[in-house]
């Protein structure tokens, strides 16, 4: 497995390949979407997670959340017309897409799936590198349409 240098070298080159315009940052550690979002000089709803989510044993899917916002699993489940989803162990992740938790993106990837974006994702987002302290500043409808990735209302804001 590649270190987390060659990882964010081949983000870097995936987003590169799909003609994807961007601003890279790099930043130190952090530890919460706040702190993210000030590292990035961004509001937190602007930085993007990328969760794995299992379909069925071989079957997965990158699913865009945005900061603030959780996965809504009866309408994601509705969206891919299944009754049941889970999240991979950290293992099964890093196997299958080459990126450690907090690092994954859809951008070079191992595995190319489909991805699922949600509605309210907009304007210039934040996603993940490919490496701790390493993020992509885009914008997130030409993302979504590089990506080719559906659209839908599958988030719901994190109630604290």
């Amino acid at each position: 497995m590649q270190d987390d240098t060659d990882r964010s070298a081949h983000a870097l080159a995936a987003a590169d390949a799909l003609g994807l315009a961007y601003e890279v940052t790099r930043h130190g550690p952090v530890r919460s979407l706040e702190e993210a979002a000030t590292a990035r000089g961004l509001a937190p709803e602007q930085v993007v997670k990328t969760i794995v989510v299992r379909v069925s044993e071989d079957d997965f899917r990158f699913v865009l959340v945005p900061g603030g916002r959780e996965i809504a699993w009866p309408r994601l489940r509705a969206l891919l017309g299944v009754n049941r989803l889970s999240l991979p162990d950290a293992d099964t992740a890093r196997q299958r897409t080459g990126y450690v938790r907090g690092t994954i993106t859809p951008l070079g990837s191992t595995t190319a799936w489909p991805v699922v974006a949600d509605s309210s994702l907009m304007g210039r987002v934040s996603i993940g590198g490919g490496a701790h302290g390493v993020a992509l500043t885009v914008d997130a409808a030409e993302l979504v349409r590089l990506l080719a990735a559906t659209v839908a209302d599958v988030t719901d804001p994190v109630e604290r």
